[in-house]
């Protein structure tokens, strides 16, 4: 056996000791503010959030459950107290331009006091115009201007007639106008008198009745005149009646906007409209309890339109859309049906989380924000713009649309902030030009921090915020000594712990359950571990399932006994969110060929990328090391046995290298061990991910099997710091009922598998007799003089040997 000793005890997990505690449990702890080890990440938050450009927004990535939402909304309720509260947004009926409605900007609070001042100018107003119009002497007073234009056309025309009967012609009003006729003594000539008449006389009538004509046109073109005239003294004497009426009506109200020159314009604006349009007979009275909800009415042209309303705002606002479609965005006009027809008016504007967030942050989740049809796109030409445009996609998107409102734009000055993980900000950064334009600064947190006394202590106070923030039971500090091993583990690092906070909450919550069915008081690390148990059995089905095939024979795995070309190796499989690991069967078969090792898993599309090039690898270091002066004559075969499913990564090309040389020489390995590593051109053994997993996997195998002192893992040597094995496994290797084995080359994996040393060159570059590399370099040499044997034959079939090297 090579002289590599399995790693002790102390080595396999790294310990957490609850005295070095001082507090009994976290109840006295004061909370953590959540920042523990993103001292990167807050700076670059401090700092995109307090750049006043336009283009500095912040992308705050990392992995989900890292506390980066809670983080930055801390910080950024911390900021928002300090900053103004944003004015109210209103829009108005445009009285020029009824389809592009005004908009309104008013300080804090006015928006809400002007929405109601209107509402109640609306009540008011149907009242004050019936009064005004209806009172006595305005009444008189129209009465008396259409008595006198009545007098004025009737005295025209009796005058008019007046002269004409002087001449012997009668003026006659029919039910198709005024007719002149001839008269006699006893009245209108009668026709037959008239055609009695000789020609001379009858022709003498009707050129005086001609005559009379045109003076009678003459008159009737000065009707309109009068008439105009009549509408004007109309029109005044209705203006001098309302106006009064309705000044009175607003007369406190611009006393109250005074300051607000645009609000007095809108008041402005109003009377003329009302005036306007109570001279042109427009039906003006509206029901009153309809005056504030009937949109189609006459009067809702009056209301404030009240779009953002920040009247109970204390400091900027933070708004979080859940949910960034477009409209939810951007806002949107909304329609309703009346008459079979789709209308709307400036009343059903909706504000978008644009509109809320203006004047402070938006936040939202970029994965959420880009999967939305037209969002993504909507938001970027609101930040290039400076300005909040409402308009339907379509229009937006430069198609036809039907006709609908374009509300006046809103200025835009707010800070968005997305977040993500980092594969999509990368993704955003590399295809997205505007993107990298719009979003400067990227607050990255970290997945873990560094392990060390003063950082547990600080982990400590974090675990005690968690604690309170969810309502739990303080933890006892053997309960956070525990917790701090698991954050280790989670970390997949003994000397780091993770910052994913939502592991841990949820890991506490669990915990504080099993504490409150016992009626304790507090949770502590018996509470942990009853927690965890409970986890594993509720996710153990699958691997359970696994492990029974193995031990019934239906997965071939051996854990005792030799066997050449033929290995253990490791894999970890990861189902909702529960990672464990495994061994599986790797065999190498090896035969004289040209250089060439087949991945049979890549040649039934099963293999990964990763894991191609692992296996290419093993060719690079099989031709380097020993094969540099002679062609590679081999032709290999590497397979997972009885694996069904893709295989992806490169943890397992130590063990595929460990088989291929076992074949290749016929030194059997020990079955009693499995392995993990990868593995570069060097023969130097490189670290993997999940060697908690994996080790625990094939320690579960061997102890359903009975423990008999043997068996054991090899792993990278790198991977050591990496240990935070489960107390069973950790008890186990303590009482040499199992063990683990560090490695750092290929030669050392060798050793301990078959007990053959690997060998070192001399001075000459020659390995040892007996040595595995003074094998492995035998069997190529044969295998390149059986190639030109071979290749040397005399054309019937038969091949000359040649000598060996």
């Amino acid at each position: 056996m090579a002289d590599i000793a399995p790693l002790s005890a102390a080595q396999l997990r790294a310990c957490c000791s609850p005295d070095q505690f001082s507090f009994e449990t976290t109840a006295t702890l004061d909370d953590h503010p959540g920042d523990l080890g993103q001292a990167r990440a807050m700076e670059a938050l401090q700092f995109g959030l307090s750049m006043g450009h336009t283009d500095y927004h912040v992308f705050v990535l990392g992995e989900a459950g890292s506390g980066k939402h809670a983080t930055t909304f801390r910080l950024l309720r911390e900021r928002a107290a300090t900053e103004p509260v944003p004015p109210d947004l209103c829009y108005l009926h445009n009285f020029d331009e009824p389809l592009h409605p005004r908009l309104l900007t008013l300080p804090a609070g006015r928006g809400t006091a002007l929405r109601a001042e209107m509402q109640t100018f609306i009540r008011d107003l149907g009242p004050a115009i019936e009064g005004a119009l209806g009172s006595d002497p305005h009444t008189e007073r129209i009465e008396a201007l259409q008595a006198a234009h009545k007098s004025r056309e009737d005295t025209a025309l009796r005058e008019l007639g007046q002269q004409c009967n002087a001449e012997g012609i009668s003026l006659l009003q029919t039910p198709d106008g005024f007719v002149f006729a001839p008269s006699a003594e006893e009245g209108v000539m009668a026709p037959e008198v008239f055609d009695a008449l000789p020609d001379s006389e009858r022709e003498a009538i009707e050129s005086r009745v001609a005559e009379w004509s045109d003076r009678l046109e003459d008159l009737l073109n000065e009707f309109p005149g009068w008439r105009k005239s009549l509408r004007e003294a109309l029109v005044r004497a209705e203006n001098e009646a309302l106006t009064p009426a309705v000044s009175h009506l607003m007369r406190d109200m611009r006393a109250r906007h005074a300051d607000l020159p645009e609000v007095l314009a809108f008041f402005d604006a109003v009377v003329k409209d009302v005036l306007d349009y109570a001279v042109d007979g427009i039906v003006l009275d509206e029901d009153d309890d309809d005056a504030d909800t009937d949109d189609s009415g006459r009067f809702s042209r009056y209301q404030v339109k009240l779009l953002v309303d920040h009247s109970a705002s204390t400091g900027a606002p933070i708004v979080f859309e859940n949910n960034p479609g477009y409209g939810n965005l951007i806002g949107r006009v909304e329609h309703v049906v009346q008459q079979g027809a789709q209308v709307s008016h400036f009343n059903l504007i909706r504000a978008g989380a644009l509109h809320r967030a203006n004047g402070g942050y938006l936040v939202v989740d970029a994965e959420r924000l880009l999967t939305q049809p037209f969002a993504w796109e909507g938001l970027k030409r609101t930040l290039r713009s400076s300005e909040i445009r409402i308009e339907p996609p379509a229009e937006a998107q430069g198609w036809s649309g039907s006709l609908t409102l374009e509300p006046q734009a809103v200025p835009c000055g707010l800070k968005v902030v997305m977040i993500g993980d980092r594969d999509l900000y990368y993704t955003l950064m590399e295809h997205d030009p505007d993107f990298a334009e719009l979003f400067k600064v990227a607050a990255d947190f970290d997945d873990d921090l560094p392990r060390s006394p003063e950082n547990e202590q600080q982990y400590a106070r974090l675990l005690a915020m968690l604690a309170r923030s969810a309502k739990l039971l303080p933890l006892h500090r053997s309960a956070v000594a525990r917790l701090v091993e698991e954050g280790a583990r989670i970390a997949e690092d003994a000397a780091r712990l993770s910052l994913q906070t939502r592991l841990l909450a949820d890991l506490m919550r669990e915990a504080d359950h099993f504490a409150r069915l016992a009626q304790c008081e507090r949770v502590e690390r018996g509470h942990i571990e009853a927690a965890l148990a409970a986890r594993a059995r509720r996710s153990n089905r699958y691997p359970t399932r696994v492990r029974e095939a193995m031990l019934d024979g239906t997965t071939l795995i051996a854990t005792s006994g030799t066997r050449a070309g033929q290995i253990n190796g490791l894999v970890v499989i990861e189902l909702a969110g529960e990672r464990f690991g495994h061994p599986m069967r790797i065999s190498a078969t090896v035969r004289l060929g040209e250089g060439d090792v087949v991945d049979i898993e890549r040649e039934a599309e099963l293999g990964g990328a990763i894991h191609s090039k692992g296996v290419l690898i093993l060719s690079a270091f099989l031709a380097a090391r020993y094969a540099r002066h002679q062609p590679l004559s081999l032709s290999a075969s590497l397979v997972f046995e009885q694996s069904y499913a893709p295989v992806e990564g490169d943890s397992a090309s130590l063990a595929e290298l460990c088989a291929l040389l076992s074949s290749l020489t016929q030194l059997p390995i020990e079955q009693r061990l499995a392995i993990t590593g990868s593995v570069n051109q060097f023969g130097e053994v490189q670290v993997i991910g999940g060697v908690n997993e994996k080790i625990e996997g094939f320690f579960d195998l061997c102890s359903a099997r009975g423990l008999d002192g043997t068996q054991g893992v090899v792993i990278p040597a790198v991977s050591v710091r990496h240990l935070m094995l489960r107390e069973d496994v950790v008890e186990a290797a303590r009482e040499g009922r199992f063990h683990i084995y560090p490695v750092s080359t290929v030669d050392e994996a060798m050793e301990v598998l078959t007990g053959v040393p690997a060998g070192e060159p001399d001075s000459k570059g020659v390995m040892p007799r007996g040595s595995l590399n003074h094998k492995v370099a035998s069997v190529l040499a044969d295998m390149t003089a059986a190639r030109h044997a071979y290749a040397d034959g005399d054309g019937d079939g038969r091949r000359r040997r040649r000598g060996t090297h």
